[in-house]
């Protein structure tokens, strides 16, 4: 039950998984979702009321958005590791074990969001812009959860942040190859990067970034796209080095990895067409 950071010189003793309450099993993991979920709702209702909209409106849509992003997020997970579930279909409903990805949920709470606008008569890209401000926090947030779960780590490191996990608590198809050449006889432990730490640090700087960056916004949801490249730019490298990928059908190639990609050059590209329209606009108009 021990994490250890060994070149920082912290070690953590008997870190649980899970507690009791009257007899019933409640997971860290569970809990600590639980609080990001709530902590990014309180900072988009916020950043809603900061900037003259109605707050009530993003505490709304989240009751939406929360359910539909867990189903949306299952759903995404199960597609890319159907092997895990294709022989015993009732696996798919117990996310109690995990197996919630994080680009599901995404796509799903655009998606809702864009339908909420829609039946609202909301600006939709201006809802983005405000509703990242929570995602990202979420995100940020929640990936303490694999912490406690011991999972969401990388290849061996020897690097400040290595973490040292017993083998015994986490799944064996995690330990790749390399980790397991990295182990010498009579070892209990595998040594990794901690990919959960990385994005959730990355993830507190792309919130920085955003915050920082609101008041000089040139068109409604130049922030969503700030989150979608930003985000996926560290996604992209963090998953890269993930021993629990999720690879595209038939291939060895992880799907993350490439809608990150995808995700960060897509934005780019956007916020670039939109600036040189409303420049071509601003030009016509002096003419």
């Amino acid at each position: 039950m021990d994490i250890s950071f060994p070149n920082l010189g912290i070690y953590l003793k008997d870190v649980p998984k899970s507690f009791s309450v009257f007899g019933f099993e409640i997971a860290l993991y569970g809990v600590i979702i639980g609080i990001g979920v709530i902590s990014g709702i309180l900072i988009a209702a916020w950043q809603a009321k900061r900037s003259g909209q109605d707050p009530e409106l993003y505490w709304d849509f989240s009751i939406y958005a929360v359910i539909l992003s867990i189903i949306g997020a299952r759903i995404y997970y199960v597609i890319f590791a159907w092997d895990q579930y294709k022989d015993n279909l009732m696996k798919i409903f117990n996310i109690r074990q995990g197996g919630l990805a994080i680009y599901g949920g995404v796509i799903t709470a655009f998606l809702t969001l864009f339908v909420y606008a829609g039946i609202k008569k909301q600006n939709a890209f201006r809802m983005a812009d405000t509703g990242v401000t929570g995602l990202i926090l979420g995100q940020a947030i929640g990936r303490w959860g694999n912490f406690t779960n011991r999972e969401v780590f990388g290849e061996y490191t020897n690097n400040i942040f290595a973490m040292r996990l017993p083998v015994a608590a986490v799944r064996p198809g995690d330990i790749s190859q390399s980790l397991a050449e990295h182990m010498e006889e009579g070892m209990n432990y595998i040594q990794v990067h901690p990919t959960f730490l990385y994005e959730s640090l990355w993830n507190f700087g792309v919130l920085a970034l955003i915050l920082l960056y609101w008041k000089h916004k040139k068109f409604e949801g130049e922030i969503a796209l700030l989150y979608l490249g930003g985000y996926g730019l560290g996604r992209a490298w963090i998953e890269g080095i993930r021993t629990d990928q999720l690879f595209i059908p038939g291939s060895t190639v992880p799907v993350s990895q490439v809608l990150a990609i995808v995700l960060f050059v897509g934005a780019l590209a956007c916020d670039i067409i939109v600036r040189m329209r409303q420049r071509g606009r601003a030009g016509e108009a002096k003419k």
